[in-house]
């Protein structure tokens, strides 16, 4: 029997998850959004019937699961996803984990850090969501979320690090990661792995930040998968434009790199709080951010440049990577 992993129906061989998008987000706010209630209170319906709409649209192109790997304190909401999940059929898997320091609910464990017992509060939460389920909800992660700031994982950041690698030893859980501006993802991948994280369970994300091929290759040589996982999103949060991304991938498609790289959107399909005002700029910077994109725009472009229909499918697919390490 192979391995199996968590989904918010239930957990399922590695295997059936087949055609993966890793990094999506059906809710999402920014802390902050929970005191917004009078003008952003949030409705439960409209939240699933926009993610029903969401993954339909994605299995028309065949796509069977979708990783959300939304951090706790960000609207993290295991029964929409349920919901959204059972009416489709999409397999969702969901996770746990804080976001980074910068951007994330920083007060409440620095005050248990104050106290002493920030370290073990992270591993019991980790450990309690993974074994017990979220909650009194009975859905457990498939994944631990863990997020670095710009050019520096933080103290703060690492005590999440270092809770996540021993729960993992304990558990087998999969970690997914959040890489601010495409920085820090070697560093990620060598702490991860110096802590003892299988790097066949590790995927760095948002990579596609950065447009290095020199620089992805230094995190993969850990073993690690990374993530070109913000397609849509271009000149904002310091993003680069989807030709730049795509340019990046075919140099190391042509490196030979292809089984360690996986693509997805990093869109968000529900806004917690008040629904986004951007001016005519702004939304054509974001025209594309949504869950189809790669398949209806970027996949016709990689195709162009030469790549096989079997090296693109690689791009979706959750295979181990020990073997590939360069």
């Amino acid at each position: 029997m192979g391995e199996w992993i968590e989904t918010v129906t239930g957990k399922i061989p590695v295997e059936k998850m087949g055609k993966t998008l890793i990094h999506e987000h059906f809710v999402f706010g920014y802390p902050g959004f929970q005191g917004d209630i009078t003008l952003g209170r949030f409705n439960e319906l409209d939240a699933i019937d926009a993610g029903v709409q969401a993954a339909k649209a994605v299995q028309q192109f065949g796509v069977q699961t979708v990783v959300d790997p939304t951090p706790n304190e960000c609207g993290r909401n295991p029964e929409v996803l349920k919901a959204i999940s059972e009416e489709t059929g999409l397999q969702i898997i969901c996770s746990t984990g804080y976001y980074y320091e910068g951007e994330g609910a920083t007060p409440y464990f620095k005050f248990r850090q104050s106290l002493g017992t920030a370290e073990k509060d992270i591993y019991e939460m980790f450990y309690e969501e993974i074994t017990g389920g979220i909650g009194e909800t009975g859905i457990r992660p498939g994944y631990i979320k863990l997020a670095t700031s710009k050019d520096t994982i933080t103290p703060y950041e690492r005590m999440f690090f270092e809770a996540a690698a021993k729960v993992h030893k304990e558990t087998g859980i999969r970690i997914i990661t959040h890489t601010q501006e495409g920085t820090m993802g070697p560093e990620q991948a060598k702490l991860l792995t110096e802590l003892g994280v299988n790097p066949d369970k590790i995927v760095i994300g948002h990579m596609c930040g950065n447009t290095n091929p020199d620089y992805h290759k230094e995190t993969m040589k850990y073993g690690v998968k990374i993530g070109f996982d913000r397609f849509g999103l271009q000149k904002m949060v310091g993003a680069p434009t989807d030709d730049e991304r795509v340019e990046t991938i075919v140099q190391l498609f042509e490196d030979g790199y292809a089984g360690q790289i996986m693509l997805s959107h990093d869109s968000i399909t529900h806004w917690m709080g008040r629904p986004l005002e951007m001016d005519e700029q702004v939304a054509m910077l974001v025209a594309n951010w949504h869950p189809t994109h790669i398949f209806e725009n970027i996949v016709p472009q990689l195709k162009e440049r030469g790549i096989s229909d079997e090296d693109i499918d690689q791009l979706f697919y959750l295979n181990e990577v020990s073997s590939l390490v360069k």
